[in-house]
């Protein structure tokens, strides 16, 4: 097997081998979850493969959800069962199977308003999710149902108002860092063969006859550079970027795909006191209380977003929102000084075109087409299903008898640092003995890493101050800044700051006064000079500051105006309309 490590030699050499003579099996252009997910899909079918986002992996949507795998509780309501049948699927695939060392179980409470009525409803409904996910895997990943009166909730999570409640239901789902697992699906497919290039933009399909799309043209943003990749099948993943890529074609019209924003805040851990998750029904979308290891996580909110879809910025108006459906249910009477972070996202909402004859309805949460011969749009969907979206758009992409006769194998392919992971996870404490941390920094290491934990430690044995934790970030090894760059893809500061060491939320200041130290580290791994890292710095700087500029206003467009004031380090190439 080739490495999994992805370093700024693999994405050259990625290039090189994509702009060959010999042309791809299938071209996935998007680096999110789902074309991540998808290059993965077909490289294991023993195509050949290569993926290239022109941004950092993750380095949208993917990057700012809620961080949940989930079947999805609401979409009950909506009697979706064959939807969240599909998700609680996925969850127990990625929990005992694919993922178990990045993907978590997670208790949630579902606080109860009513005594009777409400608890006998919602107790068939989560016994329906329950029962649904034990079909789906044919055993249990995650524990069921448990009913709790008011004291008992309120002994699982002393900070819920007891006015507000009569009692509750605990039910699991599960939760994940986001960007990890993209770039851990990228590093799994690079293992397997397949190419992959960030800060690559594509900027033209190439047309065969019949104006059939036989690959791309595309600018390696680092370079200024021009490839032309050769493909038998490209599939477009780009989620809210879908029509500007789609229209790259000279086909028939495909998706329209709408923004919605998710707004999440971020508070310390002590601010919130609970063992558990909170799920709550607000009368415009959802509210998830989301415990992690040193903070929660509160969201979200659904609005429309028709600003321009590259940096989605949250307001004032949007955390005040999360704060007081939060606090009319917690006790802890939280306010805008208490925050530690706050990110924004865009959700692809899919309307399939009336005239497109070619749209397959995968299911109500996903859309495939194929707007010109060649070329596979998928879009919709969400984190959990990414795998079966990706199955769904490489068997589209081969056509139902090459697909049948050649089938996904991904359900059983677990990912890096997944491989060996009991048998590390049992070494814990000799591995912590060793090494000086504790039981809170090995939680950290082997939720984050897996089996690659042995990366860390050989960084270590090499270098002792890579164990020592960051000055400003002590959270975090010196080493995780080091694998950011030469096993994770890092080609920039951001790159680190905001997807690897995710201090951009983690931190009041989003990382800034801890740029000069991992800029130190990062420096002479990549090859900067002072300028350079001086520019670096500087960037992600000026693009904190107008991040916090963009939160005191309360409008989108107000945001909007504030985020654009700083020009992107890592400028894309503008297309012709």
């Amino acid at each position: 097997m080739a490495s999994s490590a992805l370093t700024t030699q693999t994405r050259t050499e990625a290039l090189a081998a994509m702009s060959g003579e010999e042309p791809l099996d299938v071209l996935v252009v998007g680096g999110g979850v789902t074309g991540a997910g998808i290059v993965l899909d077909a490289v294991t079918r023993g195509l050949r493969s290569g993926i290239v986002d022109m941004q950092d992996w993750a380095g949208g949507t993917s990057s700012w959800s809620s961080k949940l795998v989930h079947g999805g509780v609401r979409y009950l309501y909506q009697l979706d069962l064959k939807l969240v049948a599909e998700g609680l699927r996925e969850r127990g695939i990625l929990l005992t199977k694919t993922a178990p060392h990045l993907v978590k179980a997670q208790p949630f409470i579902w606080p109860l308003k009513q005594p009777v009525i409400e608890r006998i409803y919602s107790a068939l409904g989560i016994g329906l999710y329950d029962a649904m996910a034990v079909i789906g895997m044919r055993g249990k990943a995650v524990p069921t149902q448990k009913h709790l009166s008011r004291d008992g909730v309120r002994k699982l999570f002393p900070d819920v108002r007891s006015d507000k409640l009569v009692g509750g239901i605990e039910f699991y789902d599960a939760r994940v860092d986001d960007a990890r697992l993209v770039m851990t699906l990228v590093r799994t497919a690079q293992s397997f063969g397949a190419h992959a290039a960030s800060r690559t933009q594509v900027v033209d399909f190439v047309n065969g006859p019949g104006g059939r799309v036989t690959g791309a043209e595309v600018v390696d943003l680092e370079t200024g550079q021009r490839h032309t990749i050769h493909a038998r099948h490209v599939i477009n993943a780009t989620g809210v970027w879908t029509e500007s890529t789609e229209a790259l074609a000279d086909g028939k019209e495909g998706l329209k795909v709408l923004a919605s924003k998710g707004v999440h805040v971020v508070v310390p851990k002590e601010r919130i006191q609970g063992d558990t998750g909170l799920f709550l029904r607000t009368e415009k979308s959802v509210l998830f209380i989301i415990p992690w290891q040193r903070y929660w996580i509160l969201g979200t909110t659904d609005t429309p977003w028709e600003q321009e879809r590259l940096h989605p910025v949250a307001t004032r108006a949007d955390v005040d929102y999360i704060l007081e459906h939060a606090n009319d249910v917690l006790s802890s009477d939280l306010t805008f000084d208490d925050l530690i972070g706050v990110y924004a996202g865009l959700r692809p909402l899919v309307q399939p075109a009336t005239d497109s004859d070619s749209s397959t309805k995968v299911s109500r949460d996903h859309v495939i087409v194929e707007p010109a011969p060649g070329l596979t749009v998928i879009s919709g969907g969400k984190l959990t299903s990414y795998r079966l979206m990706a199955e769904h758009a490489v068997d589209h992409a081969l056509g139902e008898v090459r697909a049948k006769a050649n089938p996904s194998v991904t359900p059983e392919t677990p990912l890096v640092g997944a491989p060996r992971l009991k048998a590390l996870t049992r070494q814990a404490p000799r591995i912590a003995a060793k090494y000086g941390w504790d039981r809170a920094r090995m939680e950290h290491l082997l939720g984050r890493y897996g089996s690659d934990l042995s990366v860390i430690t050989d960084l270590v044995d090499d270098d002792p101050e890579l164990g020592e934790p960051l000055a400003a970030a002590p959270a975090y090894l010196r080493a995780e800044v080091v694998m950011a760059v030469t096993h994770e893809g890092a080609l920039h500061l951001e790159d680190v700051v905001m997807r690897r060491i995710r201090l951009f939320y983690e931190q009041r200041d989003r990382g800034v006064g801890a740029l000069e130290e991992i800029a130190g580290i990062v420096a002479p791994l990549l090859g900067w000079d002072e300028e350079t890292t001086r520019k670096e710095i500087a960037s992600y700087t000026a693009a904190a500051e107008a991040e916090e500029v963009a939160l005191s206003t309360l409008t989108d467009a107000e945001a909007e105006a504030a985020r654009q004031v700083v020009e992107d380090l890592v400028p894309l190439v503008p297309l012709e309309d």
